[in-house]
């Protein structure tokens, strides 16, 4: 099969499995966004970020959390990157070296969900820097984009309202009630197939 044809193949499975999960998927994902009730874990989670659940943000206080909760993210990776050699489970002899720019460029593209990176992961990030760096903004990132898109329909929805609900309840669900479901399924598919990652390089 070419390269034309096995873009085509993967556009039209895509399409396909877009349609077959759309209702499904976006009627959870409306009552995840529209619940009333917390879980017993939310509940710990707002407790100790000092959120109340039941309160709701104005578009300017909604954007300037989502900024705060980015810039956050930016400054640990960032740091987190810098730092990995004298962490445990770093590499010891690593492909590129991590250098400013380089962490810099790496932390601002995994926070804003791009992902970009111009080297080999595993031949230069740790494993430490990996899991709990790299992995969790990879879910965090996502979490956010989906917040801003909730946000943006309920500005669209609430015509005579400025509030547009909580960033830290919808960050919160979509993490836990959407992506961490959604990644559990996935590895489970993962292990099953045969492409399990471990500490051995």
């Amino acid at each position: 099969m070419g390269a034309t044809t096995a873009g085509i193949v993967f556009l039209a499975v895509l399409v396909a499995a877009l349609v077959v999960v759309h209702v499904p998927l976006g009627d959870y994902m409306f009552r995840v966004y529209t619940a009333q009730r917390d879980s017993h874990v939310e509940k710990v989670i707002y407790r100790l970020i000092g959120v109340d659940s039941r309160s709701e943000q104005s578009w300017g206080a909604y954007a300037r959390s989502v900024l705060a909760f980015s810039a956050v993210g930016i400054f640990f990776l960032f740091g987190f990157q810098l730092v990995q050699d004298k962490l445990p489970l770093h590499l010891h002899d690593p492909a590129t070296a991590m250098t400013p720019a380089l962490a810099w460029n790496t932390a601002v593209s995994f926070v804003t969900n791009t992902n970009w990176q111009a080297y080999s992961g595993e031949s230069t990030q740790g494993h430490l820097v990996q899991m709990a760096g790299l992995a969790v903004q990879n879910f965090i990132s996502a979490a956010v984009g989906m917040a801003v898109a909730v946000a943006l329909v309920r500005g669209f929805a609430r015509q005579r309202t400025a509030e547009l609900g909580n960033f830290w309840v919808d960050l919160v669900r979509g993490t836990l009630r959407i992506l961490l479901p959604i990644a559990t399924v996935g590895a489970i598919v993962l292990v099953v197939g045969g492409a399990i990652q471990n500490f051995h390089l």
